[in-house]
């Protein structure tokens, strides 16, 4: 069996991100606005949704050690979608490689669109539809010029970033609980759901804030030393991710009244939190909105990155047209990076468009929620299969515990999907809207693989445990 877990025709002088940047990338990734938009878009849920948040996160450490465990067995570039080509074979892995693609910039059109409230909070005060979309088409192509520019930029920018955003959600878990009033977490449930329905409908919009947690496998190209890194930024990355949203969702619930949340007006909800804090003047939370701007503009910038990084990585396998997989003199992917910023651009402009409030961000979180799960569900039976496979060959250290992992992330996965809907909603087309905008994507990718179904290179060979 041949052992592909370094690959020798990747120049390690291409490989520019070590473990502090392949943490930054995580963390960066991560912690992009989804977690300081969350207040608002789920205050029509309510306090309930501390419990779904953590909930959430077990599913999202289970995702975290998983990938950290594969990518120790496959440190190849694409992450998810290598594992399931590897695993299950070539429609598999196309099917995997589309479906996370669209994640990535999907999910770049829901970062900008929350990323345009707090650019909204010094702005375009009255939320003009037009001057947003044109403040979130800023915030999507000055990331895609970074990235084109060469991964060390990128790399430089997404260091300093992480460290500016994670500031304010310091402040707000350690600081903020002092400033906790129980009275606000009263009614626990708003949404007119039972308890099971309303932590299940929080939890597929909390999982978009842990997005990314995948980021450092899929990028193992770029990371030095892969084997070793790529596992541990995984698991610091999502950990330090994991404290300070719980910490400081249950800090945001309790300083401002539900009713308070909900409103228009205070979509910037960290920064509502930090000028109660304050107790007098704007000052502070003019400053967390600042950061916020920062702390977008980072997963903007790491987003834009990964947005091209698995069709590169499928093109190198035959499975993306060949243009995906053209690198440009500054040594980047710039088909895909473009390609990824105009789609989205154009789903950031229909979202707009078709909802407003919270509804435009809500939508395009639940539709990467369902194309994130779907790779991250294929990634849980790969690792099934292949330790199942090692139980077989009598070689089981750590079966209980990565087989155990994998069920779990399997059924976080699949509950993520089921909840993925806008409920509450009045018209069935909004109600439906992430299946249906999800599926449309999807449906796309079918004339891209039957053109390229004959041109597809052979799955590699999996390497043993270790």
């Amino acid at each position: 069996m041949v052992d592909v877990r370094k690959d020798a025709s990747v120049p390690e002088a291409t490989r520019t991100m070590g473990l502090s940047q392949a943490t930054a990338l995580i963390l960066g990734s991560i912690i992009g606005v989804g977690i300081f938009n969350l207040p608002y878009s789920l205050a029509g849920i309510g306090p309930i949704s501390i419990a779904a948040m953590a909930l959430t996160t077990i599913g999202a450490l289970a995702l975290a050690i998983m990938f950290a465990s594969l990518s120790r067995r496959l440190p190849a570039d694409g992450g998810p979608y290598a594992y399931a080509r590897a695993a299950f074979g070539n429609a598999t892995g196309f099917t995997n490689a589309w479906s996370y693609w669209i994640t990535a910039w999907a999910g770049n059109a829901a970062i900008v669109t929350g990323w345009v409230f707090y650019v909204e909070y010094f702005i375009n005060k009255n939320g003009v539809t037009g001057w947003s979309i044109v403040i979130a088409l800023v915030g999507l192509w000055i990331p895609a010029l970074v990235n084109l520019v060469g991964a060390k930029s990128m790399a430089a920018v997404q260091l300093w970033t992480s460290i500016i955003k994670f500031i304010p959600l310091a402040i707000m878990s350690t600081v903020g609980l002092l400033f906790i009033s129980t009275g606000n977490f009263k009614p626990w449930n708003v949404s007119g759901q039972s308890t099971i329905g309303a932590i299940g409908s929080a939890m597929a919009i909390c999982l978009f804030s842990y997005l990314g947690v995948e980021t450092a496998a899929v990028a193992a190209d770029k990371v030095r030393n892969p084997e070793r890194n790529v596992p541990k930024a995984t698991v610091f990355g999502t950990l330090a991710s994991a404290v300070v949203y719980l910490l400081s969702l249950t800090a945001i619930f309790g300083i401002v009244p539900t009713t308070q949340l909900a409103l228009d007006a205070n979509k910037a909800s960290y920064s509502v939190a930090a000028n109660s804090m304050a107790g007098s003047g704007h000052w502070a939370g003019d400053l967390v909105a600042a950061a916020v701007i920062v702390s977008g503009f980072g997963a903007l910038n790491g987003w834009t990155m990964i947005c091209a990084e698995m069709p590169l990585a499928a093109a190198n396998d035959g499975l993306f047209p060949k243009s995906f997989g053209k690198i440009s003199g500054r040594g980047v992917p710039a088909v895909g990076i473009i390609a990824s910023t105009v789609l989205a651009s154009l789903a950031m402009v229909l979202s707009f468009l078709g909802t407003s409030g919270a509804t435009v961000f809500n939508t395009l979180v639940l539709m990467t929620g369902i194309t994130a799960a779907i790779p991250y569900a294929f990634s849980a039976l790969a690792q099934l299969k292949w330790r199942l496979r090692d139980r077989r060959e009598l070689h089981t250290p750590r079966f209980a515990r990565d087989a155990g992992v994998a069920i779990v992330a399997l059924i976080f996965s699949i509950l993520f999907v089921w909840y993925s809907r806008n409920t509450g909603q009045e018209h069935w087309y909004v109600v439906w809207g992430p299946f249906l905008m999800a599926g449309g994507a999807l449906l796309i990718g079918i004339p891209v693989y039957l053109s390229m179904r004959s041109r597809m290179a052979t799955p590699p060979p999996v390497p043993p445990y270790r």
